[in-house]
């Protein structure tokens, strides 16, 4: 036998088509050490930091419009909504770094080396779709931010996120850990303002507590059940599965069963806590809503705008306002950070092809801001309000392409072989990506007819 019939023959039992070809962000791919023998704390802090990234996604802006209307209109009867979404989030997040770390692929990658040039061609596009409404909604978020804490104008606010592209060519030129301190400050941040400002609205805890049980009234009323899709759809993002298979692979863990293995422990450990940030966030989002908005007889509020103009006077301390705002603020120019990374994975996944990070970063930028400067000169603020909701629509509509690859991939004994999932995690698998993918196309129908 022939080299080149060894390798084509090697090629079909692993499952893919080709061998590995260029290693995802290849300038930071394995550039992180992790300690061979220390201890299990040692380790943990080694492999921290890709998890936050992620869980960046999941409190981006966009999501805040459909926790605030949830809190406002139903009080805390749709945080069992959040919570359940986040524990799909995590297994989705789980299977991404597994992918990761065995196959040495990220999302997009395995796309491509495993379907056709066409439909790979079109998951790009899609992926490029998502990622550039996710953009959108960052910058959206950011603009209403800097208007309601400075009184910019929404149009130079828009204008004025872009200039991040300096903080991200500069941090990524200091090394990828820099990235990952920025982002867990600006998490921290959110977080201790929500913190604070739970304090301040004093929620009634046993009916928060209630909230988290299930219960059968979203099925008799539909303006609550859309809401709660709502919540679904715009929790987990199709652009962090691709983002995190990727990330997880700058560390430098053993290229061996056992070092696989304990890589996929620590990622998981890693993005758990992190979705579990992220979680406190999106329920302190509608915790607030509830105790501020809904027990003072404010039932309508599904705008960041009166959300921040209502704050104040309702919990009688301007203060309120200004944390809104400031959490508001990080969270805007946090999710832009990760936004670059993306858009690189995936353009060089399904396409091979490279761009320097300043040009792909003035392409992802220049998709999103043209059209939030044009609705926000047309409409103004209520333009900006539903240019966020469609950002979302786009999101959702997407992430079944995300997901559904993933799961193939992750339950393909020949791709994964010993790492595959198992009948369970499957079984649990397929039945959330069939959940996503039933909800989304309700939420999308509903959305648009």
């Amino acid at each position: 036998m022939s080299e080149s019939e060894f390798t084509k023959e090697k090629k079909t039992s692993s499952g893919w088509k080709q061998e590995k070809g260029e290693p995802s962000l290849r300038e930071v791919h394995k550039t992180m050490a992790v300690p061979k023998n220390g201890s299990f704390f040692r380790k943990l802090l080694a492999f921290m930091g890709p998890g936050y990234l992620v869980a960046v996604g999941y409190m981006d802006p966009g999501n805040w419009a459909t926790s605030l209307a949830g809190g406002s209109a139903y009080n805390y009867s749709l945080l069992y909504v959040i919570l359940i979404s986040n524990f799909m989030a995590i297994l989705l997040q789980g299977l991404a770094s597994k992918l990761g770390i065995v196959t040495g692929r990220d999302l997009a990658q395995a796309c491509r080396d495993s379907f056709s040039k066409p439909v790979s061609f079109v998951l790009w596009i899609l992926c490029e779709l998502a990622i550039a409404a996710c953009d959108l909604a960052e910058v959206i978020g950011a603009a209403i931010a800097l208007n309601l804490l400075f009184h910019i104008p929404l149009v130079w606010g828009v204008c004025i996120t872009a200039f991040d592209i300096l903080l991200i060519l500069f941090l990524q030129s200091k090394g990828f850990r820099y990235i990952e301190v920025i982002v867990i400050v600006l998490i921290s941040t959110i977080t201790i303002c929500f913190g604070a400002e739970l304090i301040m609205s004093q929620p009634d805890m046993k009916e928060m507590v209630k909230g988290f049980v299930p219960d059968g009234e979203i099925v008799k009323n539909p303006q609550m059940l859309f809401i709660a899709l709502g919540i679904l759809g715009a929790t987990v993002m199709p652009h962090n599965l691709y983002l995190h298979s990727s990330i997880v692979q700058t560390r430098q863990y053993e290229d061996s069963p056992a070092g696989k293995k304990e890589a996929i422990r620590f990622s998981f450990i890693d993005s758990t806590i992190a979705l579990m940030l992220a979680l406190f966030v999106n329920a302190g989002i509608l915790i607030l809503a509830a105790s501020a908005f809904y027990q003072h007889g404010h039932t309508q509020v599904a705008e960041i705008e009166d959300a921040y103009k209502l704050l104040g006077p309702v919990l009688g301390t301007g203060i309120a306002s200004i944390l809104f705002g400031v959490a508001l603020l990080a969270s805007g120019q946090n999710s832009t950070l990760t936004g670059t990374l993306a858009g690189q994975i995936v353009m060089e996944g399904f396409l091979n092809l490279r761009l320097k990070p300043w040009v792909r970063r003035l392409v992802t930028r220049f998709i999103a801001i043209v059209p939030a400067v044009i609705v926000t000169l047309l409409y103004g603020e209520k333009g900006t309000s539903d240019l966020l909701i469609l950002s979302q629509v786009i999101l959702s509509l997407q992430l079944s392409f995300a997901v559904i690859p993933l799961v193939m991939f992750t339950s393909d004994k020949r791709k994964m072989g010993e790492f595959a999932n198992s009948a369970f995690v499957k079984i649990l698998a397929w039945a959330v990506a069939g959940v996503i993918a039933v909800l989304n196309a309700y939420l999308l129908f509903t959305t648009l007819f």
